[in-house]
């Protein structure tokens, strides 16, 4: 029993020692030390590969722990949620997440206002200030069979897919914002637009998409506001689709993409909905990323658990 609370009293940190491109593992001795001199309880397991962050969050539950930190960007932090909704320990609303963020691109802790400051994150961690946020869950295929996924942040279908498709080959480009940048606006020359039925609150939507996106929280790829009226614990998913825009029109329109007002584009249209369906009507399918991180294919299906998620907030 005694045991047991010392668990459930103590946070389980999971890392990625990869994240940051390596910063994880260049400061993590540092790091922790000054986690535990500031008194913060933890035990910390290292991944070993993609995936492995779920089955940890999966085992630490299991084993009793009932808050978990993952250290590392976006990714880790995605796959640790998936591991606190997979598990069939305990009900996913009573397990307290948080991230301590090392990733390149830092999306999800934008909305929430999570420092990035370690002496500053501390403090808001040991304040332990709760508050729940909504999850998204998407349902797509990979190579002919379905799967499942949850997401904390975004997730994007058609160009933005293609780009993190692409990019999975050149790694390197992680490294600097501004070669990822160059890279993202690059590929425009080098995407086609394929044709899809978009289907939402019973609405439908036919066209040669250049994007569509499903917000949880509002920034994405780096910065981006692309669903800028997302909000974390309303229960809608933040739905922004864009057809067939000119190459030329979506440069002279980056400002938009940054500045929250991309809704003010002729072409782009938003909506808070419930439910979200995309089939493919060619031969060539749309692709899927979830929290930056490339997934698969059409058809996919996009709904929402309201309020399931609980995290630490400001």
């Amino acid at each position: 029993m005694e045991l047991t609370h010392l668990k459930r009293q103590t946070w389980f940190v999971i890392a990625n020692p990869t994240a940051g491109n390596g910063t994880v593992r260049r400061h993590w001795d540092k790091t922790a030390k000054f986690l535990r001199e500031n008194g913060l309880k933890f035990e910390v397991v290292f991944t070993k590969k993609k995936g492995h962050a779920t089955q940890l969050a999966q085992e630490a539950i299991e084993a009793g722990y009932r808050k978990i930190i993952a250290v590392g960007g976006d990714g880790t932090a995605n796959e640790v949620v998936n591991g606190i909704f997979l598990q069939q320990a305990c009900p996913a609303s009573q397990i307290t997440f948080s991230l301590l963020p090392f990733g390149t691109g830092n999306d999800w802790i934008r909305t929430h206002r999570i420092p990035r400051k370690l002496n500053e994150w501390v403090s808001f961690i040991k304040r332990g200030k709760t508050t729940f946020q909504d999850i998204g869950l998407v349902t797509y295929f990979k190579e002919g069979q379905p799967h499942q996924r949850y997401f904390i942040n975004v997730a994007g279908l058609a160009y933005d897919a293609f780009v993190l498709k692409k990019i999975k080959n050149h790694k390197f480009l992680t490294s600097s914002k501004l070669l990822y940048n160059i890279f993202v606006f690059g590929c425009l020359w080098q995407y086609r637009l394929t044709k899809a039925r978009l289907i939402f609150d019973e609405q439908i939507v036919e066209d040669f998409f250049y994007t569509i996106n499903a917000g949880i929280c509002r920034y994405s790829g780096g910065g981006l506001q692309i669903v800028p009226h997302a909000l974390p614990d309303d229960g809608k998913l933040a739905l922004t689709f864009a057809g067939n825009i000119s190459k030329w029109s979506i440069l002279r329109a980056l400002p938009l993409f940054f500045n929250g007002k991309i809704h003010r584009h002729p072409s782009v249209h938003i909506y808070q909905v419930k439910h979200i369906k995309i089939e493919t009507l060619c031969s060539t399918t749309t692709f899927l990323e979830v929290d930056g991180e490339f997934l698969g294919e059409t058809p996919v299906e996009i709904s929402i658990l309201e309020k399931a998620l609980i995290i630490i907030a400001p």
